[in-house]
């Protein structure tokens, strides 16, 4: 019989320039978003994993969520608290705490509280980079659960507009249905 352990090329030596990435969602040095109505906290950004993935600790109050986009990445959400109602490709889906659902890259898709309790949830993106474009569009808020300022009309449509100028940069599109 033929060794299979020499199809697969060994690991390569620990990268001692990493460091073990530690987050405390609660902690004065946490990061904090505010964007589209919820709370986004970056738990391990793409610069504490060589841009493989990043983690996002989601408040998203009644009400909130994005709007329909896409993107070239994965994203896994892990539903810890809440429900949120899911459209995918058109379909409408409720996930419930305690569900994980894993959206494919380029899927066009959003996702919406629509009940009358805060949802939290975990949001995994391989590769890293939404991370990054959460933070240059959203605004620093004190703790994982304040709410972003409310914005005005006129706010609102300067929002949109740098949102959409960014996107491509982050690789993603936003769209006007999923």
């Amino acid at each position: 019989m033929p060794d299979k352990s020499s199809e697969y090329a060994p690991p390569p030596a620990d990268d001692l320039n990493r460091t073990l990435a530690l987050a405390q969602v609660d902690s004065p040095t946490a990061r904090h978003i505010g964007l589209v109505g919820d709370t986004y906290t970056i738990t391990v950004a793409g610069k504490d994993t060589n841009n493989r993935f990043c983690v996002i600790d989601m408040h998203v109050p009644p009400g909130g969520g994005p709007g329909p986009h896409r993107h070239d990445f994965e994203e896994t959400f892990i539903l810890l608290d809440g429900e949120i109602e899911v459209a995918f490709r058109g379909k409408k889906s409720t996930v419930r705490a305690g569900e994980t659902i894993n959206v494919p890259s380029n899927a066009p898709h959003q996702f919406h509280n629509s009940s009358s309790r805060p949802a939290r949830m975990i949001c995994i993106c391989a590769p890293a980079g939404n991370d990054r474009f959460f933070q240059e569009l959203g605004v620093p808020v004190a703790t994982r659960t304040t709410p972003p300022p409310s914005l005005d009309e006129k706010q609102m449509a300067e929002f949109l507009k740098k949102a959409k100028a960014i996107a491509p940069k982050y690789h993603t599109e936003l769209l006007e249905r999923t």
